[in-house]
């Protein structure tokens, strides 16, 4: 295809990064293959010196997965793209491929489960320094970044409570000490926020979420410039083997021609929904970026083009109500996927924040009470009176 440059995200997501082979298909061809063989000795070890660009083994490299890290480079408007196995594979080889014993993280509070476990436990076994800030705190971000620091790690909107960080002002903080800034940007999508504009050095995604879409198949991707994609992160990738399968690699290609499709719609739909919660007698609050009741909303409307597919709110009663709901929704199912075309809730208290503790959660605002909502592409109405009677069993339990 022409440049990129030259089309919008919606074509991109079709056409970007398709290499087609001599038999000219249609759809991405799709390389199932662990290696690769060589006209000669001589070009074998041309290639494993770096003098020919030739295909090795697909730990290193697929031609189905460099049309996918192609594709997603251009929608996100990165000099370059790796994919990794999972979302959580994607995180862990940003940090770990850059920092080193003696360095120093700051990292907003608000992580995904698993994150959050990297940076609080995991890092610090290696000698890693790890700061946790409140991310809506641009003074507790001062303090931490007056100290020089190698990485920050931020999600905006955050898992599950959807706060909305000021990425261009916690970068400019973050250069300053010195620190790459990594976002991890699922919630967003590559097409409602670019982090990468707003100062971001390193984006990540599970593209396991609204990438796939459909709840097929896991995977991940680190985004970048070329120079530390190739010389920092591909050295950590390439030797300890988070690599993606090349059949997610296609479906995920596949994925992406409906992204957004997808998230224009699922965005409409949550954006009704929180609407509705919010006026629903049982529903004590609703989290949803840009709502005018959102503490952030104002920079949410600033960063983002539309306020996502998820919509995060609480019910009086605590656990018990919270758990009468979910048991009483029909269309919506329980389930701690998200980004999906079929409408899913969680309980984050016990599912996917459960391990970083309750006091944790409390100072996250993750109360008994919250239930996360990730919208998908059932009519509007149908998961408005899913809800609504669902909703319904707290007042006959009243």
């Amino acid at each position: 295809m022409s440049h990129p440059s030259a089309f919008r995200p919606a074509t991109l997501l079709v056409h970007a990064g398709t290499e087609r082979t001599n038999h000219d298909e249609t759809a991405e061809a799709l390389f199932l293959t662990s290696g690769f063989v060589y006209d000669s000795a001589e070009q074998a070890e041309a290639t494993f010196a770096g003098t020919e660009k030739h295909y090795q083994y697909s730990r290193f490299g697929n031609p189905t997965v460099v049309m996918l890290e192609d594709r997603l480079a251009a929608v996100e408007g990165a000099e370059a793209c790796r994919a990794t196995a999972t979302g959580m594979a994607a995180v862990h080889a940003a940090l770990l491929s850059h920092l080193r014993a003696g360095d120093r993280l700051v990292a907003a509070r608000a992580l995904f489960g698993s994150c959050h476990w990297i940076v609080s436990t995991l890092l610090p076994r290696y000698g890693i320094e790890a700061v946790f800030v409140d991310g809506a705190d641009m003074a507790q971000w001062r303090e931490a970044l007056a100290t020089p620091t190698a990485m920050v790690l931020l999600e905006s909107p955050s898992n599950p409570m959807l706060e909305v960080l000021d990425m261009p002002a916690i970068a400019e903080l973050a250069h300053a000490a010195g620190a790459v800034v990594v976002v991890d940007n699922v919630f967003a999508t590559p097409l409602l926020q670019h982090p990468l504009q707003l100062g971001a050095d390193v984006v990540v995604y599970s593209c396991t979420k609204h990438i796939d879409g459909q709840g097929r198949v896991l995977g991940g991707a680190v985004l970048g410039r070329k120079k530390w994609i190739e010389e920092v992160l591909q050295p950590f990738t390439r030797n300890t083997g988070p690599a993606m399968s090349p059949f997610n690699a296609w479906l995920l290609l596949k994925g992406m021609e409906t992204l957004a499709l997808r998230v224009d719609a699922a965005c409409r739909s949550a954006a009704y929904l929180a609407d509705f919660l919010a006026a629903q007698p049982q529903v004590a609050r609703v989290w949803y970026p840009t709502r005018e009741d959102h503490p952030q909303h104002a920079l949410a409307r600033a960063q983002m083009s539309a306020g996502g597919t998820l919509v995060t709110f609480e019910v009086a009663g605590g656990k018990a109500a919270a758990f009468a709901v979910l048991n009483a929704l029909r269309l919506a199912r329980v389930s701690n996927n998200l980004g999906d075309s079929k409408s899913l809730v969680t309980h984050p208290a016990t599912t996917t924040h459960v391990r970083i503790g309750a006091e944790e959660r409390a100072r996250l605002g993750i109360t008994e009470g919250v239930i996360r909502l990730s919208v998908g592409l059932e009519d509007v109405l149908d998961l408005r009176d899913d809800l609504g009677r669902a909703l319904s069993v707290l007042r006959a339990a009243a």
